[in-house]
């Protein structure tokens, strides 16, 4: 657990921000086979990973700074902004990334739910990958195990600021090793015929299923009515993902043919 790398100079190269930045890049190098797999978008991976990278980042904050983490931050504003410093919630990272590609998606009329379900499995492989920058840095820990089983965090962390040298849960660990879970059911979903957009609706379920259970040994946050602001957003997610599957199987979205067929048929690309 480092929270620095190493030095240039007098420059920190923090390893929260490297490992974030390795997480998107194989999250957009997964989209990028996926679309060329199925023989659509290509073109509009970067354009929409850069819409999704500026919606994740105010999402993340926005969401650490007001949902989870208001009690400190209302008493220091200066900080607020202090992204390099750590406190980047995930599913505001996601609704905020979600919202930028929405806009991508929008602007550029291509259709939401195909190119959707080609990026899920990109998303959860970086989410996956960010817990361990969550690791490194000292967040999102867990509570005090009660025994000599946990991870023990060093000085000048977060989780060491809030329980010292207890052992407590390894709750990030084992939320990116679900991630891993769900990225491999997402694969073996895709082999079986789904009705466009149900793979990132599994997504969403099954990421925000494990989130749901893992945040009962998280201790880095408040709670309310017994949940952790996080946990009241998955139920919102699982709630709403499926009420849009059933809303897709009575109103199937749109798809559009992969290019190489376009071009048998001397049909323009609709996108």
């Amino acid at each position: 657990m480092h929270q620095i790398l190493f030095h240039i100079g007098s420059y920190e190269v923090r390893a929260y921000g490297t490992i974030v930045a390795i997480a998107i890049l194989l999250a957009a190098g997964l989209t990028m086979y996926m679309a060329k797999q199925a023989g659509k978008y290509e073109e509009h991976v970067l354009g929409l990973v850069i819409w999704a990278i500026v919606g994740s980042i105010i999402g993340a904050r926005f969401w650490q700074v007001f949902f989870f983490e208001w009690h400190y931050y209302s008493q220091h504003l200066s900080e607020m902004f202090a992204i390099w410093n750590g406190g980047m919630s995930i599913q505001g990272g996601l609704v905020g990334g979600f919202v930028g590609g929405g806009l991508y998606t929008y602007f550029n009329k291509i259709h939401f739910w195909e190119f959707a379900d080609l990026a899920a499995p990109g998303v959860i492989l970086g989410q996956a990958v960010g817990r361990i920058a969550c690791l490194m840095n000292g967040d999102a820990f867990g509570s005090p195990t009660g025994s000599n089983f946990g991870l023990v965090y060093p000085p000048g962390t977060f989780a060491y600021d809030t329980y010292g040298d207890q052992p407590l849960w390894p709750a990030e660990v084992w939320e990116g090793q679900w991630d891993l879970i769900v990225l491999a059911l997402l694969f073996i979903l895709k082999m079986r015929k789904q009705p466009t957009g149900y793979l990132f609706l599994y997504y969403n379920i099954l990421y925000s299923f494990g989130r749901l259970m893992l945040e009962f040994l998280r201790g880095d946050t408040d709670r309310f009515a017994g949940l952790t602001a996080a946990q009241w957003t998955s139920l919102v997610v699982i709630v709403l993902a499926i009420g849009v599957m059933i809303y897709l199987k009575f109103k199937p979205a749109k798809t559009s043919e992969p290019r190489d067929k376009q071009e048998e048929r001397g049909t323009p690309n609709p996108v």
